[in-house]
């Protein structure tokens, strides 16, 4: 009996495939941003749509965030479901006001009466000499808004299923991909980059962590990149005969506190790992929300591991240092265990 072979996607096309599925099953959706036309996005998210959709759904924009951002809203508020790339998360700032004030507050503050079914998605991360303006993630700076989504998906599978479930949902998600899981050739090739995606099109839900691997002795959470950060971990732990349980949490807003809990529960022991600044973020909202629900489980106290209050470098070595990875994690994690 033959074995069928898994399909191997890039997180790029695993992206793109996704969007023009969505295309084709419903008229309204339609792409908007810098370069996302021709060229397909730098980050390849948009790959052969314009060459399937045309000018007219595949929209190349001048180079004013708050102009095509404030676009989608409005596009949105009257039924279409738009897809706009804001090409780096760090150019968030000239935008802010169509995001904060408008595109998370429309629903709410017209009580109901008005959706915005819109995806913003954006590229995060560091790791490829980029500097300060170009290498940050920012999760928390969103998740802290009410009133959006926010998801951070970590393998081309989930890549995948959660811009379809992003583009379906009547509220408004911003969407942000990571970098070095986008699998392009011009940037360093990590094994992560790519997996198996199914060619049917299938949805992942928004606000569901993935528990990566299963363990006893300590749960690390972590997003993206510092979710493979602590898979590899966990297999040096593993040697050394420690049994972790790594969480993915795959989205910010909703968090997914369940999961988070209940692997605490079962452990004992949290290290928490954000490629984001430490202060004020992700890793201190999870410690919190242990704090409120799990705190005469934990043996030790709450150990976190993230970015340190500093501009991501543009030197190589002194990105490095400040970047979370594997090896950081199993050092924290075996800290952690001795305390």
């Amino acid at each position: 009996m033959s074995v069928m072979t898994k399909r191997m996607l890039t997180g790029n096309k695993a992206m793109a495939e996704a969007i023009a599925q969505e295309m084709e099953r419903d008229p309204r959706v339609f792409v908007m941003g810098e370069d996302v036309g021709a060229y397909g996005g730098i980050f390849g998210s948009t790959e052969g749509l314009f060459q399937k959709f045309g000018a007219t759904r595949v929209r190349d924009t001048p180079i004013s965030e708050t102009g095509f951002i404030g676009a989608a809203i409005g596009a949105a508020a009257e039924g279409m479901r738009p897809i706009a790339e804001l090409m780096f998360v760090d150019f968030h700032g000239v935008c802010m006001d169509q995001i904060y004030n408008h595109m998370a507050k429309i629903h709410y503050m017209s009580g109901g009466s008005v959706q915005l079914p819109m995806v913003l998605m954006t590229a995060v991360g560091g790791g490829y000499d980029d500097a300060a303006q170009h290498s940050q993630t920012l999760y928390s700076s969103f998740a802290h808004l009410p009133g959006i989504k926010v998801v951070a998906p970590s393998t081309p599978y989930d890549l995948k299923g959660m811009m379809t479930s992003a583009i379906r949902d009547d509220d408004p998600v911003i969407f942000m991909f990571h970098k070095s899981l986008q699998g392009l050739g011009w940037m360093t090739q990590i094994d992560a980059a790519i997996g198996p995606v199914p060619e049917e099109p299938y949805m992942v839900p928004l606000g569901k962590a993935n528990v990566m691997q299963e363990g006893t002795d300590v749960t690390i959470v972590g997003i993206q990149m510092t979710a493979h950060a602590a898979m590899e971990a966990a297999a040096r732990l593993e040697k050394d005969g420690v049994s972790a349980e790594v969480v993915d949490l795959r989205s910010l807003a909703p968090l997914d506190r369940d999961t988070i809990v209940q692997s605490v529960k079962k452990t004992h022991r949290l290290l928490v790992v954000d490629e984001d600044y430490r202060s004020y973020g992700m890793t201190a909202e999870v410690a919190a929300v242990v704090a409120e629900e799990a705190l005469y489980d934990l043996e030790v106290p709450v150990r976190r591991l993230a970015v340190p209050d500093v501009p991501i470098p543009y030197s190589r070595p002194l990105e490095q240092f400040v970047l979370p990875n594997a090896e950081k994690v199993y050092e924290a994690a075996k800290s952690l265990l001795q305390a």
